[in-house]
């Protein structure tokens, strides 16, 4: 989902006018789960969790859907639990015109409990923002949430919404059998950034003479994330070169972002984690590779907190790789963090010493290279939107000398597709893909009855 204006500029009688159009891209099949939980909590209570990475739009996704709906809205800033309690009942009596509430001495759990009390009653619908920043304001929180939910869902009529943007904490109060709320959510939603077909229907809508190569530089820099395509849209930054200018230019947003992004995630220990995300991004992708740069002899705790709590980085292994611990690759799974770990954080020094010019300048210098890895990523993402494969990979030999950037496998219907992605289709040469391919059937079987096909795909395919 995305939000943004499309402004017409008319004149009449010598007088300009601005006409202004709210535009709102994607989220179909987000609007309809939360369409049906919401029919469901007239009858039934519904505690729902919407986890996604922060600028991914969970906030104006649940607003926009409410937008003509009655909802309590609960941003959990970081003041103190009266602080916060007086700004839900304001909230309470303007919403639901209940003006007898006396907010002295307040708790949240005072205040939840009127809510459940009065769904028992009538229908409410409660999004809590932030939801993980109540450790900050009043760890106990939890606990009361649970006794009380636990005490009036059987009767309520609630559609409890709860957004948060630090994975590891709402892992932690959801996941953790330790914590009072776990297990209590009936549902969980995953926000994700925009798929390929939703960045060509915005740069469709708002520069259509567009090059692909200004779409791939979109893909790039943002990785399909609502707030930075936004960022781009609303300052008219449609080509490649302006948004790299954007980008670098002097107290940029998009300068410390990454730093703001993660630092709570990691706490005290970003330091190593920042440095093992840059090596990364500059293609030292295993483990010993990692460990050599680094000096540290061991980094699998590192890389499998990575993986598994943060759900920064995956393992990458050719496909149809028989063990499970060999050939392992790691790799960034954010574009957007792909790129500024490679450029920003890396270069940190450039831009402390107000060279962000001489910075864009390698940028531009290297930009083909990164976009042109930034552009099999692309394929892949729209092959996975197409539904039309079981099996997904890509594929090189043990020494690294043969290597086929796309699988693709669909097993109902006997099919397997070798592709080659080159950023000018000039480069494709389907002979040299028959012949690594042929290298992988001897490794991985023949595929008797498949039907087999070669493919090149370049920036003109996007």
């Amino acid at each position: 989902m995305y939000i943004c204006t499309i402004v017409t500029v008319v004149t009449v009688m010598n007088i300009t006018i601005k006409l202004i159009d709210m535009r709102f891209f994607d989220r179909e099949q987000e609007f309809e789960k939360l369409r049906e939980i919401e029919e469901l909590s007239h009858e039934v209570a519904q505690f729902t969790i919407i986890t996604g990475r922060r600028r991914i739009g969970k906030t104006e996704m649940v607003k926009k859907f409410y937008e003509n709906k009655p909802m309590l809205y609960f941003f959990v800033a970081r003041k103190a639990e009266a602080d916060l309690c007086d700004i839900f009942l304001d909230e309470i009596r303007t919403k639901l015109n209940i003006p007898m509430l006396d907010s002295k001495a307040m708790s949240f759990a005072a205040v939840f409990k009127f809510i459940m009390e009065l769904s028992q009653t009538q229908h409410i619908n409660l999004f809590i923002d932030e939801f993980q920043d109540f450790y900050r304001v009043n760890p106990s929180i939890y606990s009361d949430m649970q006794n009380i939910w636990d005490s009036y869902k059987n009767n309520a009529q609630i559609n409890l919404i709860v957004a948060g943007s630090v994975n590891t904490l709402m892992n932690k109060i959801f996941k953790d059998k330790k914590q009072p709320l776990f297990g209590r959510q009936t549902d969980t939603m995953h926000v994700r950034p925009f798929k390929p077909s939703v960045l060509k229907e915005i740069m469709s809508q708002y520069c259509p003479d567009y090059k692909k190569s200004d779409l791939l530089a979109l893909y790039t820099l943002t990785g399909g994330i609502a707030k930075y395509v936004e960022l781009f849209i609303d300052k008219k930054k449609f080509t490649e070169k302006k948004m790299l200018d954007m980008f670098f230019e002097r107290d940029s947003y998009f300068l410390p972002e990454g730093k703001n992004m993660l630092v709570d995630e990691f706490g005290k220990d970003y330091g190593i984690y920042f440095s093992i995300l840059t090596l990364i991004a500059q293609g030292k992708n295993t483990r010993s590779e990692l460990e050599n740069a680094l000096n540290i002899k061991e980094l699998s705790g590192y890389l499998k907190n990575l993986s598994e709590e943060y759900d920064l980085i995956s393992k990458k292994q050719p496909i149809y790789e028989k063990s499970g611990n060999k050939n392992v690759h790691y790799a960034i799974n954010d574009q957007f963090l792909k790129f500024w770990f490679r450029f920003v954080y890396k270069y940190t020094h450039i831009i402390e010493a107000g060279g962000n010019e001489r910075l864009k300048t390698i940028v531009e210098r290297d930009f083909t290279t990164v976009s042109g890895k930034s552009l099999e990523s692309y394929f892949n993402e729209v092959l996975k939107e197409s539904g039309a494969y079981t099996r997904l990979g890509y594929w090189h030999d043990r020494k690294g000398e043969n290597e086929i950037d796309i699988i693709a496998e669909d097993e109902l219907d006997n099919k397997i597709e070798f592709i080659e992605v080159k950023r000018q289709e000039k480069n494709y040469d389907e002979a040299v893909l028959r012949a690594k391919s042929e290298l992988f059937l001897k490794s991985a079987g023949s595929f008797k009855g498949y039907d087999i096909i070669y493919k090149g795909l370049s920036i003109e395919d996007m």
